[in-house]
């Protein structure tokens, strides 16, 4: 039962991307991720006083590594988000798990211990296959930019994950590696916006800008509920139900959006999902410390 949390912290996730593909109408997408960060703040400050977790943190680097290419992951993410199909930038995103699994054989290949790597190697190529089945149907040329950084989304989040392990080892709580994360990302946001500039709110729509919230609040009881997922349940049982939010933004797609996925399309995205549920019971099996997937 603990991995219907991971289902619900997958609708939260893929309802929060709702919410990002209608406001980047407005905003552009360092404004998004600051307001996401400053709303997340407010509701993680919340819950670290409500349970009395101490502010201080003992790693205040490893924070830092964490928050830097987690916003990396998170603007790539947006923007893919605001500039290809709802489905389409979801899957890339979701495409973290096999990149940790690309940078497992890779380093496997470095060290001279390829021997036993085939199978996870295999996942590999057939995630990248999902990939071109994808994006193949989905992309107009002037799209393809938007592809390669959604693709960079998904290996930036895979980074971002493995330091999410490293601070869970250093003994870290939860809700304080999310609210240093928030921090974050409110302050790259605002050097963001520094630079790009911030949109006039004359030239803001209402209807984007009652999105404004609910992401971050979508994002912090996603962040939450995978907490709570992966504390209780079995990792493989809650990793694997994380590729539930495709199916999310799949019907999202379809439903509010129109867009037009072909048989061929929807075959890469399955493919993706099978190739990252796999990848996901092969690392448990050869390297039960590496992290499992969660946005």
């Amino acid at each position: 039962m603990q991995a219907l949390w991971m289902v619900w912290a997958s609708f939260f996730f893929a309802t929060m991307a709702v919410g990002i593909k209608y406001a980047s109408q407005s905003f552009h997408t360092f404004e998004l991720v600051f307001y996401r960060g400053l709303v997340s703040i407010v509701f993680m400050a919340i819950i670290m006083r409500a349970r009395g977790t101490p502010w201080r943190t003992p790693v205040p680097g490893m924070h830092l590594t964490r928050s830097a290419i987690g916003v990396l992951s998170l603007g790539s993410w947006f923007y893919a988000i605001a500039h290809l199909p709802l489905a389409t930038a979801m899957t890339l995103n979701y495409m973290s798990g096999i990149w940790v699994a690309a940078f497992i054989v890779g380093g496997a290949l470095l060290y001279g211990r390829s021997e036993k790597q085939g199978p996870l190697l295999l996942t590999v190529v057939l995630g990248f296959v999902g990939v071109v089945l994808t994006l193949r149907p989905t992309l107009d040329a002037n799209q393809m930019f938007a592809g390669i950084v959604g693709l960079l989304s998904g290996m930036s989040a895979a980074l971002a994950y493995m330091q999410v392990t490293a601070l869970g080892r250093a003994g870290e709580p939860d809700e304080r590696t999310v609210f240093y994360f928030s921090v974050g990302s409110a302050l790259i946001g605002v050097v963001g916006i520094g630079i790009t500039g911030i949109t006039p709110w004359s030239q803001v729509r209402w209807q984007d800008a009652a999105w404004v919230v609910p992401i971050g609040v979508l994002a912090s009881m996603g962040q939450w509920c995978m907490t709570r997922a992966y504390r209780k349940g079995a990792t493989l049982v809650v990793a694997s139900m994380q590729y539930s939010g495709i199916v999310f933004a799949v019907v999202y797609s379809l439903v509010l959006f129109g867009d037009d996925i072909d048989p061929v399309g929807l075959l890469g995205i399955a493919t993706i999902v099978a190739s990252g549920i796999a990848a996901t019971v092969l690392r448990a099996r050869a390297l039960p410390n590496t992290p499992a997937e969660a946005h």
